[in-house]
């Protein structure tokens, strides 16, 4: 178990100056680009895994971090960047943890390194969990998993909404009902291999922001998948199931189910999204009041520009700090018994939004426009207190837990 500390190692340091200098010299020249084109920055992905960072073996090492700091600092130095470019490049790490999290070993290794493919050919996957009308409220799911035991395979139908790549990825992930009587603890995770008859993509979003990531509905009409598909095995399921009905009847402890475990196990990681996207729009405001000069003096000599920028600074760190402690926690083995990981995404999603926008009224009419940065990371920080949990869903975490 690592220590907690606040201090990188030089590896550590390493790593993230490595991936500032991307994010710097290849995200940022093309991020007004892409995100007016709205569409997935293929040659940029080709770049980052021709580099090593869109790769499995990346991730396995930040994941592996002892110290629960590597997930954390490469998010926010790539969200530093481009927030629509860094979900595209980052996106397919969510199928990864599903896998990961659910999945057997053998599932592990088959179906991780697909989801990527090589820097001559790169994949996405795509984690397809929200519907049209179950996004936090997951008890309400209606895609349906029915097992053709004669077949062995999994027939899947449904349509789900909001999934990263989804249409577009080599490897979907997908959650469905297996027992629709248990609610949200009759649920299991899916693999769709590539080309599987019955799998399409339905809408593409148009989006308020992180406009570079290709968000969609997936249609899943008779999508026969094999038995061995099932994350964890049927003999694994089948005692899960088992506990759910044996507590339902007792009315005993929660079960959790796989969207759940997912999503719990990446919200600090989106905090840390969270952290780079406040950041890039404070150290923009920051520049800009130094030099900005309105009746005779740098506006940051206005006491009122100047005590927003201390906000800032300080709400970043404390944001940062949250992640961490709930990185290094989950990294530990620490249970989150307060809801730290949802309180890191809550806090740090709250903040990037509300310094971005002080950064565009800093930046006043010339942050209102596409000819600086602000006005992009504005509308890409609207999406922290929406996906994998609104806020309200985190203050609910958060609420029962400290309840008890």
């Amino acid at each position: 178990m690592g220590e907690f500390t606040l201090e990188l190692n030089e590896d550590q340091k390493q790593v993230r100056d490595w991936l500032h200098g991307f994010a710097a010299d290849v995200m940022r020249p093309a991020a007004a680009e892409w995100d007016e084109r709205e569409e997935t920055p293929w040659p940029i992905i080709q770049e980052a895994a021709k580099l090593g960072i869109y790769s499995l073996d990346f991730y396995a090492q930040q994941f592996f971090d002892p110290t629960g700091l590597g997930i954390p600092m490469a998010m926010e130095e790539l969200f530093w960047g481009d927030a629509g470019i860094a979900l595209s490049i980052v996106g397919t790490g969510l199928a990864a943890v599903g896998v990961l999290a659910n999945g057997t070993e053998e599932q592990i290794g088959t179906w991780v390194p697909q989801m990527y493919g090589d820097a001559n050919d790169v994949k996405v996957a795509a984690f397809c969990s929200s519907e049209p009308d179950a996004g936090s409220d997951v008890a309400s799911m209606r895609t349906r998993a029915v097992y053709d035991e004669a077949k062995d395979e999994w027939v899947l139908n449904g349509t789900k909404t909001w999934a990263t790549n989804g249409g577009i990825a080599n490897v979907h992930v997908v959650v469905a009902v297996v027992d629709p009587e248990l609610g949200s603890k009759g649920h299991a995770s899916f693999i769709v291999p590539p080309n599987t008859p019955g799998l399409s993509q339905g809408q593409k979003f148009q989006k308020h922001g992180i406009r570079a990531s290709h968000t969609a509905e997936v249609v899943l009409e008779d999508v026969r998948v094999p038995g061995s598909c099932l994350l964890g095995g049927k003999d694994k399921l089948d005692e899960r199931l088992a506990r759910a009905r044996e507590k339902a009847k007792a009315g005993g402890e929660r079960v959790k189910n796989a969207a759940m475990a997912t999503f719990e196990a990446s919200r600090p990681a989106v905090g840390a999204m969270a952290v780079g996207t406040a950041r890039a729009a404070y150290e923009v405001a920051l520049d800009y009041a130094k030099t900005r000069v309105q009746f005779g003096r740098p506006i940051i000599e206005n006491q009122g520009v100047a005590f927003q920028l201390a906000d800032m600074a300080t709400q970043i760190d404390a944001a940062r700090l949250l992640v961490w402690r709930a990185s290094w926690m989950a990294t530990a083995g620490k249970p989150f018994t307060a809801a730290e990981g949802s309180m890191s995404k809550l806090y740090a999603s709250e903040v990037a939004k509300k310094v971005t926008a002080q950064a565009v009224q800093i930046l006043g009419g010339n942050g209102y426009t596409r000819e600086y940065p602000v006005e992009r990371m504005h509308r890409d920080a609207a999406i922290y207190t929406i996906f994998e949990g609104t806020s309200e869903i985190q203050r609910m975490v958060i609420s029962r837990a400290i309840a008890k």
